[in-house]
């Protein structure tokens, strides 16, 4: 038998990720925001996606910094994980109160953060830390196809 090699398929992108700590500080959810736009723009992330995650990821650290009663100096972390068609991002606080999405009355000035989060995000969900302080909160964007249908997000 004959024959060159046998063709290998290419090798699936490693993930690249990125992590902020940040204050629990209100500053800090608008640090978060400009951030993950930078990052966007640097993985060359879909338009899109990036309205989409940073406002999602604002929602996030707007209920870390609002809602996690912790003593002071503790922060707020936030992850970014590129995988491939996937981008994963996450929200670490010391607090062990998980979120519920509520319903807000049209006379609300808040309380629809987390509703944003179930109604546009591809998956949504939220764990206590392993290490036993605090939870996380994270959502899942699907960018394969961005709103006009041709752009790929796979970081390169």
């Amino acid at each position: 038998m004959s024959g060159g090699p046998t063709p290998q398929p290419a090798p699936a992108a490693a993930p690249q990720d990125i992590e902020w700590r940040l204050p629990r500080h209100a500053r800090s959810v608008s640090r978060a925001r400009t951030l993950l736009r930078e990052q966007a723009t640097s993985w060359k992330l879909p338009d899109d996606v990036t309205e989409t995650a940073v406002l999602l990821l604002s929602e996030l650290m707007t209920n870390a910094y609002r809602h996690a009663k912790v003593s002071p100096g503790r922060e707020i972390w936030a992850r970014c994980v590129l995988d491939a068609d996937r981008l994963r991002v996450s929200v670490t606080d010391a607090s062990e109160t998980y979120p519920a999405p509520r319903q807000a009355s049209p006379d609300d000035e808040s309380g629809r953060g987390l509703s944003l989060v179930v109604a546009l995000a591809d998956k949504w969900g939220a764990n206590l830390r392993d290490c036993g302080i605090g939870k996380t909160v994270w959502f899942e964007l699907d960018c394969r196809l961005s709103a006009i249908g041709t752009a790929h997000c796979d970081g390169r």
